[in-house]
């Protein structure tokens, strides 16, 4: 075996893995306590929140892809052994967060009111005004939010999460903490929690930042680089963001067309539903965790024009995607009885949430690593337009229209968006399966 596949031993993909599960772990522990939080300033603050992170989440998923799109170059250049150009992408992706992310920033500091009353004008005033306090407030951290993001697609790219991880612990000490004071000490409703949230957000960038200028870890930030646009290495960068955005993109409007669907549905439905998609949150993240695994691993690899070495961690990742996965879904399921004691709903209500979460986990467990965690494999070596038009294609045709056609016409109700989320699951895992297997990523090239 060659010497780039010793590179990564059991003990290194180890102590990649664990600290990215912890952090995505923690991050959605921590969401739910804010929840619990906003709850006590009121109705319209609970909703006006709810609302806003909708709208939040579509910027939330373009700094993310355009951090991907980073990790991708950087990791090709660690495994070619071009410490100086890993570190000068990483610098061009800083410089090219902050300008994206201000940019952002600035048009929604500009047309907020006018975008909210556009896309949620039914609300109540009071719904609307806790809407427009918290979407400004959380435009000033778009910034941030996108400098964390390339900061830490360093250290991901570099193997080095446990960073990110102990960072998100202090992090959202921080916000629950300014959560906890802004409401119950403060009084400050819905500001009270956008505030610490800006606050926890502007720590991460800084630390990170400035983490990422020490020389002593190999790959890291140069002022030389930020201040000198590196048009070549921005396109290389831009070539993995660009598609993987718009992949995200369609994915959330489609998300919200689906929320549309479910509306029609009566209540209890739209109740278990809800309840539903926050157990299948934390039911994912063994998938969503071992995406960042994979570009580092495969980025490197392909950076060293590797393939017997990608082929090798192609094969190995996947399984333990899978294993861990599987375990993860089937702890959840045994819990969701146990988490139903805390919500007070109907039993029949409780009852459709537990077969909404097992044909969720069930699918989860066995189709989502390969059309998830495996996809980021491909889009690692490169293969990104592919792994986009299948996402897109498969997202609108199957996850769409067949929600609205087991979901309406058939009247399956919530039940029907389900069996229409895990079909759009499954094509994808046996498409990205075939696709692994017919070696076509390895005529790609990202740098």
């Amino acid at each position: 075996m060659n010497q780039q596949v010793g590179l990564f031993s059991n003990k290194a993909l180890q102590d990649m893995i664990i600290p990215l599960f912890l952090e995505q772990l923690l991050v959605m522990l921590v969401g739910l306590a804010d929840t619990l939080v906003v709850s006590y300033a009121g109705e319209a603050a609970v909703s006006g929140v709810s609302l806003v992170n909708q709208f939040n989440t579509i910027f939330i998923y373009l700094f993310t892809a355009l951090a991907s799109g980073g990790a991708v170059v950087i990791s090709q250049y660690i495994g070619r052994k071009a410490m100086d150009a890993a570190g000068e992408s990483a610098s061009q992706l800083l410089l090219f967060s902050v300008i994206f992310s201000a940019l952002v920033s600035a048009l929604v500091l500009i047309g907020n009111e006018g975008m909210l009353r556009l896309m949620f004008g039914k609300v109540e005033s009071d719904v609307m005004q806790a809407c427009i306090t918290y979407l400004r407030i959380s435009a000033y951290s778009y910034p941030a939010l996108a400098v964390y993001n390339a900061g830490a697609a360093l250290f991901r790219s570099v193997g080095k999460t446990s960073v990110t991880m102990y960072l998100s612990v202090a992090s959202n000490i921080i916000n629950v903490i300014g959560n906890l004071v802004g409401v119950f000490a403060l009084r400050a409703g819905v500001a009270g929690v956008a505030w610490p949230s800006l606050i926890a957000r502007t720590f991460s960038a800084v630390v990170i930042t400035v983490l990422c200028f020490r020389k002593k870890n190999h790959v890291f930030y140069a002022r030389k680089w930020i201040f000198q646009w590196n048009g070549a290495l921005m396109r290389h960068i831009l070539r993995i963001a660009i598609p993987n955005g718009l992949e995200n993109g369609v994915f959330q409007l489609v998300k919200v067309a689906l929320s549309s669907i479910v509306a029609l549905f009566g209540t209890y439905q739209i109740a278990a539903n809800g309840v539903a998609q926050s157990i299948w949150s934390l039911a994912a993240l063994a998938g969503v965790a071992m995406g960042p695994v994979f570009i580092t691993v495969i980025g490197q690899c392909m950076g060293n024009r590797d393939i017997q070495a990608a082929e090798i961690y192609f094969k190995k990742l996947a399984k333990i995607t899978l294993l861990l996965s599987s375990a993860w879904n089937l702890l959840i399921f045994l819990l969701t009885p146990f988490f139903m004691r805390f919500y007070a709903l109907e039993p029949d209500t409780k009852q459709l949430v537990i077969q909404l979460v097992l044909i969720h986990n069930l699918f989860n467990a066995i189709a989502y690593p390969f059309s998830g965690a495996l996809s980021n494999g491909l889009r690692a070596a490169g293969d990104v337009k592919f792994t986009m038009y299948v996402s897109v294609i498969s997202t609108i045709v199957v996850r769409l229209l067949l929600s609205w056609l087991l979901g309406v016409v058939l009247q399956m109700g919530v039940i029907g968006i389900a069996i229409a989320m895990v079909n759009d699951w499954g094509i994808r895992a046996i498409i990205f399966f075939w696709r692994q297997k017919s070696g076509k990523w390895k005529t790609f090239q990202v740098i």
